[in-house]
C-alpha cells in the first residue's frame, strides 16, 4: 500500500488548486479518501465524533450484507440448476451466482458512481460515501434476469432524483436503492413480477419461478406445504431478489450491524414486531390466503427481512430519535403487512412501506422534540 501511497502523492500537485487538472480535484479526493484515511478534518457542524470516517462506516456496512451476497449468488445456481432439472453442487452454484450477479454490481456502480463523480465535479465538492452502500444494495433487491440497461437507467433515476436534487449524500428523503426498485417497478412491471423473472432459465415448459408472495397474491396453493415448513423460507431455498431470500443470512448481517453500533437496533427489532402483531390480527380473519398466512412466514418472504434490517435503518432517512425509532419500526412493519394483504398487486410491501415512512420521519422526530421540549419547559414552571 506504501508503493500506492507514493503514486497518489506524486500526482498529487496536478489536482490540487493552480494544477493542470484542478477540477478533476474531487475525483482525485474520492479515490484518495477509500483507500486510505483522510488527512483532514470537518470545520464545522460535524455529526461523527470519533476516528471512523464515514468510508470506513460505509464499508462496515458493505461488510454485513457479504453473507446475503455469498448465498445469494449459491440460490442463483441453485434455483436455475433445479429450474433445467440438471444435476449440480456448491461449487457449481456459487460460480454460476457469480457470473450472473457480477454484470449486475458492475453496472449498478459504474454507472452510480459516474452520476456521482458528474455532480462532484460539477459542483467542486467531495464525492459522497453513500453510494458505496447504495451500489451493492440495488443488485441485491433485484430479479436476477433484469435486462441490463434497465438497471442502468434505475441507477441513474435513484441517484439523480432520489438523491442529488436534494443535495446529495445525508440530504436525501428517500432511501436510493429503494428509489430504484420503485422506479423499475412501476415503469417496467413485467420485469419486476410474475414467475419468470426470479429465477434464470425458469422460461422452461412446465417450471414455474414464482416467489411465495406472488403465488399467496394469486392464491396459489402450491405452496402450501412450504408455508407450515418454515426451513426454507429461513434458509432462503426459495425464489425471490438476489439478496432478499434467506432470513439466516440477512441475520447474520443484522448482528454486525448491531454489535457494530452502525445499525439501530429499536429499528430493527420494532419492525420485526409491527409486521409480527399486525399479521397476527389478521390471521383471526383468514379471508384469504395473505391473511390466513401464518405471522411468523410473513416475517420470513419477499423482502421482509431484508428491508427491517438494512433498508429501514439507513441513518438518513429513518429517525433519529430513539422513541421516534420505536415508532417509525412499529409503523414500517405494520404498513408492510398492510399493503400485502389488502393490495396483492404489490405483494413486496415492505418497499411501499419504508418509502411512505421515508417521507414522514421527520415528522416523527420533530413532534417527539417538541414534546421533550414542552415536558421540560412544565418542570420549569414548577
Amino acid at each position: 500500500m506504501k508503493l500506492v501511497k507514493n503514486i497518489l502523492e506524486s500526482v498529487k500537485p496536478l489536482f490540487i488548486k493552480g494544477g493542470k487538472l484542478e477540477k478533476m480535484y474531487p475525483a482525485y479526493d474520492a479515490f484518495e479518501t477509500f483507500l486510505f484515511v483522510p488527512d483532514h478534518t470537518t470545520k464545522s457542524g460535524s455529526h461523527i465524533r470519533d476516528a471512523v470516517d464515514l468510508k470506513r462506516t460505509m464499508a462496515f456496512v458493505v461488510l454485513s450484507l457479504i453473507p446475503c451476497i455469498i448465498f445469494g449468488m449459491w440460490n442463483i445456481g441453485d434455483q436455475y440448476y433445479s429450474a433445467i432439472s440438471a444435476e449440480t453442487n456448491f461449487l457449481n452454484n456459487l460460480i454460476f451466482g457469480f457470473w450472473k450477479f457480477l454484470p449486475l454490481l458492475v453496472v449498478s456502480y459504474a454507472v452510480g458512481l459516474s452520476v456521482e463523480f458528474a455532480f462532484a465535479i460539477s459542483r467542486g465538492h467531495s464525492v459522497n460515501e453513500g453510494y458505496l452502500v447504495t451500489g451493492m444494495l440495488i443488485p441485491l433487491i433485484m430479479p436476477v434476469d433484469v435486462p441490463l440497461w434497465m438497471l442502468a437507467v434505475s441507477v441513474v433515476f435513484a441517484v439523480v432524483i432520489g438523491k442529488e436534487v436534494f443535495g446529495g449524500t445525508g440530504m436525501n428523503i428517500l432511501n436510493p436503492a429503494l428509489t430504484a426498485r420503485a422506479f423499475l417497478f412501476f415503469a417496467y412491471p413485467s420485469y419486476m413480477s410474475g414467475d419468470k423473472v426470479w429465477v434464470h432459465g425458469a422460461s422452461v415448459d412446465g417450471y414455474s419461478g414464482e416467489t411465495i408472495l406472488g403465488a399467496l397474491a394469486s392464491n396459489t396453493s402450491s405452496w402450501n406445504s412450504l408455508l407450515w415448513n418454515a426451513s426454507d423460507a429461513f434458509y432462503g431455498f426459495i425464489p425471490g431478489s438476489v439478496g432478499e431470500t434467506s432470513f439466516i443470512a440477512i441475520l447474520i448481517g443484522a448482528c454486525i450491524l448491531i454489535f457494530s453500533g452502525i445499525g439501530s437496533w429499536r429499528i430493527i427489532i420494532f419492525t420485526f414486531l409491527g409486521g409480527y402483531l399486525t399479521a397476527l390480527l389478521f390471521n383471526l380473519w383468514g379471508i384469504n390466503a395473505l391473511m390466513s398466512t401464518p405471522a411468523h412466514i410473513h416475517l420470513l418472504i419477499g423482502g421482509f427481512a431484508f428491508g427491517a434490517v438494512f433498508m429501514a435503518t439507513d441513518p438518513v432517512t429513518a429517525t433519529q430519535t430513539n422513541k421516534g425509532k420505536v415508532i417509525y419500526g412499529l409503523l414500517v412493519g405494520f404498513f408492510a403487512i398492510v399493503i400485502r394483504i389488502f393490495n396483492p398487486a404489490y405483494p413486496e410491501g415492505m418497499m411501499l412501506a419504508i418509502l411512505f415512512m421515508n417521507v414522514f420521519a421527520p415528522l416523527i422526530d420533530h413532534y417527539i422534540i417538541e414534546s421533550n421540549i414542552t415536558r421540560r419547559l412544565s418542570r420549569l414552571k414548577v
